[in-house]
């Protein structure tokens, strides 16, 4: 063992194996397992452990935790927001929602992105680099130590494309449900529509609802808008989104962020309701977060309910997304780009 290995990333099975391999009972990888997922951020927490192999652990492993470096709640109590330090000085975001059914964790899998989507903060400055899976829990128990209370939902929304960051995205999610004993229905993976990604994770056999950034309701203003689009276009995404909901079950949800005279008019609604007529989905109308950088505006208010109006009169569910931490930065990226322009 040269490298150290972090703890954190590992299933219960790889724990099991670990400990073997030192010489342990199987059991010691159950506990260990345990007193991660009750928080313990070093293993001299770890009491139920025999000091010596506490110290063979700090040897041979480690267990990194983020650094709260910045934070922020709204005025109205509904949400947090968090700005991470990692290990090697990058900073990535996540955001805490409180609902009537529980709270809600929005969590960063990548610190940047490379998709290039015109009206998001995340891209701008690209991709830095892949968080891992270990790197994905430390947000979610981060924040669930911070508040005192469970996290009952994780949205992989934050910053990047879970897509682009596959095998560890699928990692986190399968850790999420083993060490939190969350459920794959209380998980939602957001992509902005990286067709073959999405056809292996309806495979994986793990039921997460999936929300495709879509946007438009055509090829012509997607691609002006979401560069993924010039390399697949919305028929082929569609079929992939069809796909999905066959083998799993689950409801396709459509986020659409209204941007003025650019995919907010009467003709786009009935385009989409068009293209979307008997699928199994629901449309998420997203209020544009003004980002300082982007040359969009946000849609009013009465654009936005004719927008509304039109997909329901044609049968399309649809919903308006609540405004959540519109007063703390909460869009993807722009605290991590605050705080990496004072720097």
């Amino acid at each position: 063992m040269n490298e150290l290995v972090e703890l954190k990333s590992l299933t219960l099975a790889e724990l099991c194996d670990l400990v073997q391999s030192m010489g342990q009972p199987c059991y010691r990888g159950r506990q260990i397992f345990n007193w991660i997922y009750k928080g313990a951020e070093s293993v001299e927490e770890m009491t139920d452990l025999p000091l010596s192999f506490r110290q063979k652990l700090n040897e041979h492993c480690c267990m990194y935790s983020a650094k709260i470096c910045k934070y922020q709640q709204s005025s109205d109590g509904s949400a947090n927001k968090y700005l991470f330090l990692l290990k090697d000085n990058e900073m990535v975001e996540a955001v805490l929602m409180r609902y009537k059914y529980g709270n809600s964790a929005c969590v960063s899998t990548q610190a940047g992105c490379r998709m290039g989507c015109a009206f998001c903060a995340s891209t701008i400055k690209g991709l830095k680099r892949n968080l891992d899976r270990g790197e994905m829990i430390e947000q979610v128990l981060q924040m669930q130590k911070n508040i005192g209370d469970k996290i009952s939902h994780v949205v992989l929304m934050g910053s990047g494309e879970p897509l682009d960051n596959y095998e560890e995205s699928v990692a986190f999610m399968r850790l999420l449900h083993e060490g939190l004993n969350m459920s794959y229905r209380n998980m939602t993976l957001s992509t902005c529509g990286i067709v073959p990604r999405i056809y292996d994770l309806a495979k994986e056999g793990i039921p997460v609802t999936l929300a495709v950034s879509l946007h438009a309701p055509n090829d012509l203003v997607r691609r002006n808008i979401m560069p993924v689009a010039k390399a697949y276009p919305i028929v082929d995404l569609l079929e992939a989104c069809d796909f999905y909901a066959r083998v799993t079950g689950r409801r396709i949800t459509f986020e659409y962020v209204m941007l003025k005279d650019i995919n907010d008019m009467p003709e786009h609604a009935y385009k989409l309701a068009d293209i979307l007529k008997g699928r199994l989905c629901h449309v998420n109308l997203i209020r544009f977060n003004g980002v300082e950088e982007s040359e969009f505006c946000a849609s009013n208010e009465k654009t936005v309910k004719r927008f509304y109006d039109i997909l329901n009169g044609k049968g399309i569910p649809v919903s308006i997304r609540r405004r959540m931490g519109s007063d703390i930065d909460a869009a993807c990226g722009q605290l991590r780009r605050q705080q990496s322009a004072r720097n």
